[in-house]
C-alpha cells in the first residue's frame, strides 16, 4: 500500500491543501485526490483548502469540497514546495497531527511527517502512481489529466517523459473529453485576457542581444482591465516562444515596489536555480519568485544570474 493510501486508511478527517495562486497541477491534484477519497472512502470527511479556482477550471469544482472542520487527523499537501506557500492552509496544517507532503518540485523543503517528493512531470503524475488504477473513474482522470497537461505545456516541456505519455494515455482511456479539457483550461482566453496579453507582448523589451525578453504588468493596468492574477496565465509561455529568446520574464506588480516574477527558459538556463536564490522555486524550465525593489532593479538582478549561466 502506498504512503498515501496508508495515511488515508488511518484518518477519519482529512484536509487537502495546495499552494497560493493555484495553477492547473495544483487544482488538478487537489480535486483529483478529493474525488478519489469521496469515491472510495465514503466514511471519511475531506475538505480542500485552496484559493479561488479560476473559471477555466469550472469543470473540476465540487461544492462540497470547500468545507471546513474544526480539526483534522491528516493534512495532505499537494504541489507545494514549502509551508509558507500554502497560504491560509498553513494554519490548518500546523494544527494537524500528521502531515503528508506530496510534490514534484526539486526545491521542496521536505516538510511534514512523511514525504513523497520525486522528479516527475507533475504532482498529478505522482498521485496516479499512488492511487489504485482500478478505483479511478472519469472524474478523477479528468482532474489528473488537467494537472499533467498544464505542467508539461500540453506535453511540450522537457519534463515530459515516456511514463508521462503512458499515464496520460491510461487517463484518456477512461473516456474523458481530453481535447475539450486542453482547449477550455489551457488555450481558451476571455477577451479581457487577450487584451492584457496583447498589451504585455506589445510593451515587452528584448535585452541581452535579444536572448532575454521581459514585460511588466503594473497594478494600474490590472485595475484598468479589472483583472485577476489568473488572467495573466499563458502570457509568459507566449513570450518564451519568441524567436531567438532563451529566457522570458514576466513581472506582475502585486504591491508598489514588490513583484511576482515568472520565468521560462528554452534550452540552456535553469531558472529554478535563479528563483531559489531569491526565495522562490519551481522547475528547470519554469520557475518563479517574489522580489522587492524597482522594476529596473528586479530585471538587473535577474539578468545578472541569467548571464552567468549563458556564459
Amino acid at each position: 500500500m502506498s504512503k498515501l493510501l496508508s495515511a488515508i486508511e488511518k484518518a477519519e478527517t482529512i484536509a487537502i491543501g495546495g499552494h497560493v495562486r493555484p495553477d492547473g497541477d495544483c487544482i488538478g491534484s487537489c480535486m483529483g485526490l478529493f474525488r478519489y477519497i469521496k469515491k472510495n472512502y465514503r466514511d471519511k470527511q475531506v475538505c480542500v483548502y485552496v484559493e479561488e479556482i479560476p473559471d477555466a477550471f469550472d469543470y473540476l469544482k465540487e461544492e462540497d469540497a470547500f468545507c471546513e472542520k474544526p480539526s483534522y487527523d491528516l493534512f495532505i499537501s499537494l504541489d507545494c514546495g514549502d509551508e509558507e506557500r500554502l497560504g491560509d492552509a498553513q494554519k490548518v496544517m500546523e494544527k494537524t497531527p500528521y502531515v503528508l507532503n506530496i510534490d514534484h518540485h526539486i526545491t521542496n523543503t521536505k516538510f511534514g511527517n512523511e514525504t513523497v517528493v520525486k522528479e516527475a512531470s507533475s504532482t498529478c503524475e505522482i498521485l496516479y502512481g499512488l492511487m489504485e488504477e482500478e478505483k479511478l473513474d472519469a472524474g478523477i482522470a479528468s482532474a489528473l489529466y488537467t494537472g499533467i497537461i498544464h505542467d508539461t505545456g500540453v506535453f511540450k516541456h522537457s519534463n515530459t517523459t515516456k511514463e508521462t505519455m503512458e499515464i496520460a494515455g491510461k487517463l484518456i482511456a477512461f473516456g474523458i473529453p481530453f481535447g475539450k479539457i486542453i482547449d477550455d483550461s489551457f488555450y481558451r482566453k476571455t477577451y479581457k485576457q487577450l487584451q492584457i496579453m496583447g498589451r504585455c507582448l506589445m510593451e515587452s523589451v528584448r535585452i541581452m542581444d535579444g536572448r532575454c525578453l521581459f514585460s511588466i504588468v503594473r497594478q494600474n493596468v490590472m485595475k484598468l482591465y479589472e483583472a485577476k492574477p489568473s488572467d495573466l496565465d499563458g502570457i509568459i509561455d507566449e513570450m518564451r516562444t519568441t524567436e531567438g529568446v532563451e529566457v522570458a520574464i514576466l513581472l506582475d506588480e502585486r504591491e508598489p515596489g514588490e513583484f511576482k516574477v515568472s520565468m521560462r527558459s528554452n534550452e540552456i538556463v535553469d531558472v529554478s536555480v535563479i528563483a531559489r536564490y531569491f526565495g522562490g522555486g519551481g522547475h528547470v524550465r519554469a520557475a518563479g519568485c517574489a522580489i522587492k525593489g524597482s522594476a529596473f532593479d528586479v530585471i538587473n538582478n535577474l539578468t545578472g544570474h541569467i548571464e552567468k549561466q549563458l556564459g
